[in-house]
């Protein structure tokens, strides 16, 4: 997301044309959601769901969500320490030398999220899994007309216990040229307090054949 994410990894995607071709400038209001379980468990199941409803007069190019680790924020002191998009979604920094890899899962991306289920707009495919675009921590949902909402669902599952922050960022194109503002002007961005506990929650089948899960 050149200009939005300067810091963001390309993946190793197909040709075609670029997503963010003929991207208009501009900024695009809109409101945002999003929810997160703060407390969970090693190996639970959850789900990061972040909502954009666009609440301007104009359709917004292509409706965009960076995932970061700690802050969004692009500084030096940001990637030396592992933050922003140095490391994998949903991962933390692992600071031993002679690693091939230092980004390390907290969580294990299960589902990321699909143009086909997010809401009823026209969208656009971005790539490999629908919403996957050239940077490796943005997902993105097309083109969102006014009044209508994207919805951002990850499916993700707890590998590692400890405390984390997850951060993210909502954007209105890929190459920042359009950009998503909320109505007091600010781009739409928040984080997440996440405690993981070490001890997974447990499971049994009742009589009935249900699944109850136990704290």
């Amino acid at each position: 997301m050149c200009g939005v994410a300067v810091a963001l990894t390309l993946s190793a995607c197909g040709g075609g044309a670029l997503q963010s071709a003929n991207e208009p400038s501009g900024k695009f209001k809109v409101q945002v959601s999003s929810s997160f379980p703060t407390s969970q468990r090693l190996s639970q199941a959850t789900n990061l769901v972040i909502k954009v409803t666009n609440v301007d007069a104009k359709t917004i190019p292509d409706v965009a969500v960076t995932i970061c680790n700690v802050t969004c924020g692009w500084s030096a002191k940001d990637l030396a320490n592992g933050w922003g998009t140095s490391v994998q979604a949903f991962s933390y920094k692992l600071n031993m030398p002679g690693l091939a890899s230092d980004s390390r899962p907290v969580w294990v991306l299960d589902r990321g999220p699909d143009p086909g289920n997010a809401c009823g707009y026209s969208c656009q495919a971005g790539g490999p899994g629908g919403a996957t675009t050239a940077y490796s921590n943005t997902w993105a949902l097309g083109r969102l007309k006014p009044n209508q909402t994207a919805v951002f669902d990850w499916h993700v599952t707890a590998v590692e216990p400890g405390s984390y922050k997850v951060a993210w960022q909502v954007a209105a194109g890929l190459n920042g040229k359009a950009l998503a503002r909320t109505t007091s002007g600010v781009q739409p961005a928040g984080t997440f307090d996440v405690k993981i506990k070490s001890a997974p929650r447990e499971s049994y089948v009742n009589n009935s054949g249900q699944v109850v899960n136990t704290q």
